[in-house]
């Protein structure tokens, strides 16, 4: 990725198709429909404010439509439980990140935690905090996350900075979920942390943090955002799944380094390299192969025994 120093209007651009990028998919079949029988539950996975936030003052704001649909300024993080139809549970939980550059958040993630609880897995979409943006309305705030778009672009150190918070809200949200496994009929050890770009980072980083027993069971980064440096790979790193396309011009070496530093530890991650797909496709249908990631997921859930009833 070049780091040449982009033009104010190429910045903003760049933000606007992240945004477009992780738009929600108006295309679904037939059995992606069925939701589970529980009305999705909205829980804080901090008591009170979450820690480092106490001063924030930007409103957070919803904006856009429909397909265009994203959120800035999140400073409370929470967890959207959609639970399966206990007759189909199986005790499995995927946490879900969805991704926006820590500059914003893309909503397309819940129809993927519908997908996944019509098929007896609890989904749990994280709204996890993101750079805190100024702006009277709308297209004040899109241009202040076009703007910073750009300047992670221009250096890499913004992302860690951007994200920092974003990590710990990952973390708190693996124990929030083992929390309440008992209330929500999950096994503790069956708990999945799935992230797209940003999330992807965030998946990654809550696999390799140095607490063992806050890593998730499983991991998922699909199109995983890129690292500043690739960080040591530790002992204990859960099984990983990892999906992006050749043409991911965005995030994708960082995703090979990453990939190439499991394998460097001792690890066999699972690689799913797509030939077309670009970067940020989420449930949108682009007549690629990558618009069957998910069945692919579902069936590496699978070989793990996840798509069954825990014992």
């Amino acid at each position: 990725m070049s780091r040449r120093r982009p033009k104010p209007f190429v910045a903003l651009f760049l933000f606007a198709a992240c945004v477009m990028t992780l738009a929600k998919s108006q295309e679904t079949k037939p059995d992606q429909r069925a939701t589970s029988t529980a009305a999705p539950r909205v829980i804080n996975i901090w008591p009170g404010v979450a820690p480092g936030s106490e001063q924030w003052k930007q409103k957070e704001s919803t904006l856009g439509s429909g397909p265009m649909q994203h959120i800035v300024n999140v400073s409370t993080p929470t967890v959207t439980a959609y639970l399966p139809d206990p007759a189909k549970a199986t005790g499995t939980a995927v946490i879900i990140a969805p991704g926006g550059g820590f500059i914003f958040l893309g909503t397309d993630t819940h129809e993927v935690a519908e997908w996944l609880a019509a098929r007896g897995i609890a989904g749990f979409v994280l709204k996890y905090r993101t750079a805190q943006l100024e702006g009277q309305n709308e297209t004040q705030l899109n241009q202040a996350g076009g703007a910073r778009f750009g300047a992670q672009i221009r250096n890499y150190a913004l992302i860690a900075e951007d994200g920092k918070y974003a990590l710990d809200d990952g973390i708190q949200a693996i124990k929030v979920v083992r929390a309440h496994a008992a209330e929500w009929g999950l096994s503790p050890n069956r708990v999945v942390f799935m992230g797209f770009s940003a999330g992807g980072m965030i998946t990654e980083y809550t696999a390799i943090q140095p607490d063992v027993s806050a890593r998730p069971n499983y991991a998922a980064p699909i199109y995983g955002a890129y690292f500043p440096t690739v960080p040591p790979i530790p002992k204990d790193v859960p099984p990983f799944f990892v999906e992006m396309a050749e043409d991911d011009n965005l995030a994708g070496s960082q995703i090979i380094k990453f990939y190439d530093a499991l394998k460097a530890a001792g690890y066999k991650p699972e690689l799913h390299l797509y030939e077309h797909g670009g970067h940020g496709w989420s449930m949108r249908k682009q007549g690629t192969t990558s618009d069957h990631w998910l069945d692919e997921f579902y069936w590496w859930l699978e070989t793990h025994g996840l798509t069954k009833p825990s014992k």
